[in-house]
């Protein structure tokens, strides 16, 4: 599934930064596929907008996993990029997602904190209660928002951001995300995506200073509608 500029959803723009609602399948930045990234499409889009001669520079703030859709961050300055950077390590952007998952029984919200190691060999992280060689502390917060006849409806706020946290984390608790075959829901979705959405971002930009908050409508399925 490739991106084109007719399909890129611009949800905010100006000279130092672009955010994206990234669509399922779509990659954030080149990887062994060798599939065309957004981070591609995204310069593409820049050069032809603005009439831009030579490489356009855009900088990968942070990546969504390929199945999730939402809100993706680019720098369009090298300014901005360090700056999103630092601010991203001192966990001063705010992001918010959702999913859909199997039916939260007991608390309809809380807190999950696991330890976690990621296996390079099947892009996997696998979830533990006590800290073991390796592993690195994950800390969720969710509240449900909503009740389908046969899902939930998640709003997560993430205090930590690990490899595959949300989807390891859910899935642990009992609650894997739909379609999410990799952490143990039991059937794939039809185009390969995961109920999982990154759904806002709140900051303060890192050059104007303005409070900037973004958010990014679900892709449209029969679930993510029913969720609105």
């Amino acid at each position: 599934m490739h991106s084109t500029k007719e399909t890129l959803q611009v949800l905010y723009e100006d000279n130092h930064i672009i955010i994206i609602n990234k669509r399922s399948g779509d990659i954030t930045q080149g990887d062994k596929t060798g599939d065309k990234p957004l981070s591609e499409v995204v310069k593409e889009y820049i050069k032809e907008k603005y009439n831009k001669l030579g490489n356009v520079f855009l900088g990968t703030v942070h990546r969504l996993d390929r199945p999730t859709s939402g809100i993706v961050i680019y720098a369009r300055t090298s300014k901005a990029l360090t700056r999103l950077n630092e601010m991203l390590r001192k966990k001063n952007i705010k992001k918010t997602y959702w999913a859909v998952v199997k039916p939260i029984s007991g608390n309809k919200k809380g807190t999950l904190r696991h330890f976690l190691k990621k296996n390079n060999k099947n892009n996997k992280s696998t979830a533990f209660i006590k800290p073991i060689t390796g592993s690195k502390e994950a800390i969720l917060h969710y509240k449900t928002l909503k009740e389908l006849n046969s899902f939930s409806l998640l709003e997560i706020d993430l205090e930590t951001g690990r490899h595959h946290q949300i989807r390891v984390q859910l899935s642990t608790n009992g609650n894997p995300i739909k379609g999410d075959l990799k952490y143990g829901f039991k059937r794939s979705n039809k185009d390969g995506s995961i109920h999982l959405h990154a759904r806002k971002v709140a900051f303060i930009h890192p050059v104007s200073k303005k409070e900037i908050e973004i958010i990014a409508p679900p892709p449209s399925d029969v679930i993510w509608d029913a969720c609105l």
